[in-house]
């Protein structure tokens, strides 16, 4: 088992790398470590009976990534695709280093070299168990929704291009907003899903302040729409409730004062509605993270946020929604 991180790696850069067959002495020795770690399980996860052999071939086969602090591998994966989808398998980071965003820079890598891989991967997959239940919460946090379960496995997924970011206050809400508006243009089409009072018009706020429209951004549930001129020669914002539209093809009779060509249109309770309308769109769905008892995320005062982004058409391919906020 590692010893937890020490004051000389505070100041070295964490780099992750392809691991190919020559790699997988030290794939393996984290995967040991990291599964090791973890409660006894029944039955024992395959993990623990991979082998330096093993772990080669498999490498040999599909590759995988090895992320370092300095000289030390403190993190890995395997890549597994499997018909349009990858499995992350042997995904774990060395007791001691968890905590310091190697997961997520592993997922950010791991999504880098499927999406340069060519294999026509359309989103990511792993597989947890159900006696870890922060496990599996950590998988939702990165965007992962279940979609199948087989006692004891869990088996999670998310689309390839999913952007994911925390949002412990409104203000941090409306910073993602206004960076996120940075990125558009007119004709551009935000589909908004989430619970009541989730902060669908909270992150609509800061699209708002960074296109720089007129007026103040709040619900449009009495009005259905709301039209908001920009005041600096940019696009329009349109902000749409569909809760109430049978269709978002009524927009077309909505007196907006403005087309929907050169505005950027939010539309939040927009699921299910929107993809006869356009081939390109951002799909956004804000979650509300209610935290659970000796959850390390959970902080007193605070009712936090969960962003997560996926671009669909052709609009968004050049575009990288990472770092927002």
């Amino acid at each position: 088992m590692s010893a937890p991180a020490s004051e000389d790696h505070a100041h070295l850069p964490l780099v992750v790398r392809p691991a190919g067959p020559d790699d997988a002495a030290a794939v393996l020795r984290v995967v040991q470590a990291a599964f090791a770690g973890r409660p006894a399980m029944d039955p024992v996860p395959a993990a623990l009976e991979e082998t330096e052999d093993t772990i080669r071939e498999k490498l040999a086969a599909t590759g995988g990534l090895l992320a370092h602090i300095g000289e030390e591998p403190v993190g890995t994966l395997v890549l597994d695709p499997v018909g349009a989808t990858t499995y992350l398998r042997r995904f774990g980071v060395m007791p001691g280093h968890q905590g310091r965003g190697i997961a997520g820079a592993l997922i950010d890598a791991a999504v880098d070299a499927v999406l340069a891989s060519g294999t026509g991967t359309e989103d990511l997959t792993v597989v947890a168990r159900e006696e870890l239940p922060k496990t599996i919460r950590f998988w939702d946090r990165q965007g992962f929704r279940e979609i199948r379960r087989r006692s004891p496995l869990v088996e999670m997924r998310r689309p390839l291009r999913t952007a994911v970011f925390q949002a412990p206050t409104a203000e941090a809400m409306r910073a993602i907003g206004r960076s996120l508006a940075g990125q558009l243009a007119r004709g551009d089409l935000l589909v908004l899903t989430g619970d009541l009072g989730a902060g669908k018009t909270t992150l609509t706020q800061g699209i708002g302040a960074g296109l720089g429209v007129r007026g103040h951004v709040t619900s449009p549930t009495f009005v259905i729409a709301r039209n908001h001129p920009s005041l600096v020669g940019g696009p329009s914002l349109v902000h749409v409730d569909a809760y109430r539209l049978d269709g978002l093809a009524e927009l077309d009779d909505l007196d907006l004062d403005t087309s929907l060509d050169d505005a950027v249109t939010v539309v939040e309770w927009g699921e299910d509605l929107a993809e006869g309308l356009t081939e390109s769109r951002l799909e956004v769905r804000v979650v509300r993270d209610t935290g659970a008892a000796g959850d390390p995320h959970a902080v007193a005062g605070l009712d936090p946020r969960r962003i997560e982004i996926t671009p669909v058409g052709p609009r968004w391919h050049a575009l990288s929604f990472r770092g927002l906020g």
